[in-house]
């Protein structure tokens, strides 16, 4: 059910966020570990997610509501899985590059879908199944870069660390999304933003605590380095608090799968970065790919 159309610019917003997130943390990879690039979008979105929470309450109004223990549960869950799905994701960039690693992960679209059906009860169109598996398809070209000539190539290809790394991340962004909209729904009031912006901040504070915990463990050397680097880090927390804002925002005003089809615009953004930021150039195959990416976005619009 859709509460409100302002879900769509949002979600547009969402994935612009999230690629220059993505495009910002993909150069800290050359200084710091999967698990440091990691942790810099939750240490320096909380900050960021708290002066959003505050400003829309200046805004608008309203009283936070006091988080319970399911909500609590649901948002360390959440936190967790965005936590693996990051990190699954940086680490598919060092097998193809950035733009195909990516594209690995936006299966999440499908299997966000699937699981919100399993999961949530939410139903979509037959149109936007249609226009999610459209998407789909244009994500596997774009993973196999147009290359794959049989059925055995394709099986081989999906067998591949780049595509292992990318499909399990997109596995656990989709398991976030719906987890997310859980613990929205876990919270009192009626205000559906609040409650989305609420879930933001304690979700990133609970990934701070994780993942911090883990690296001041595991890699005391790599937790120095991601307060060195805090220049390009706290750009990388920023942007990601931002990006989180709207996806959570999103996905408490629309299904889960109608936002993380429409999110595979993100393929577009992600493009133009590995181009004009990262100077990768996309082949003749990838830019195909997005065009029918772009398909099955408008077929889901259509059948939402």
């Amino acid at each position: 059910m859709i509460l409100s159309p302002l879900w769509l610019p949002v979600t547009l917003a969402a994935a612009l966020f999230q690629t220059w997130r993505t495009a910002m943390q993909q150069k800290l990879r050359g200084q710091l570990s999967v698990n440091a690039a990691a942790v810099v979008r939750y240490l320096y979105g909380v900050p960021v997610g708290a002066l959003i929470l505050a400003l829309y309450l200046l805004l608008f109004g309203g009283t936070v509501p006091a988080p319970n223990l399911a909500f609590l549960a649901l948002a360390a869950a959440g936190g967790l899985g965005q936590i693996l799905g990051t990190n699954l994701l940086i680490m598919s960039f060092g097998h193809r590059g950035f733009a195909v690693g990516t594209a690995y992960a936006k299966t999440e679209a499908v299997q966000g879908a699937i699981l919100a059906l399993v999961l949530l009860g939410e139903r979509i169109s037959t149109i936007a199944w249609l226009g999610i598996a459209v998407g789909v398809s244009g994500v596997l070209w774009l993973s196999l870069a147009g290359k794959a000539r049989s059925f055995a190539e394709v099986l081989r290809a999906t067998v591949q660390p780049a595509a292992l790394c990318g499909l399990s991340a997109g596995f656990f962004f989709a398991l976030t999304s719906v987890l997310v909209k859980a613990a929205n729904q876990a919270l009192p009031g009626e205000d559906p933003i609040l409650r989305a912006l609420v879930t933001l901040v304690v979700a990133n504070v609970l990934q701070t605590m994780m993942q911090g915990g883990w690296l001041l463990a595991r890699e005391p050397d790599q937790a120095r380095a991601v307060i060195t680097t805090w220049r390009t880090s706290a750009q990388v927390g920023a942007l990601s608090a931002c990006g989180s804002a709207c996806w959570f925002t999103a996905f408490a005003l629309a299904p889960v799968a109608l936002v993380r089809a429409v999110g595979q615009v993100e393929i577009i953004f992600t493009l133009l970065f590995s181009r004009f930021y990262l100077k990768e150039k996309p082949s003749a195959a990838e830019v195909i790919g997005v065009c029918v990416v772009v398909a099955g976005v408008v077929l889901v619009l259509v059948g939402r």
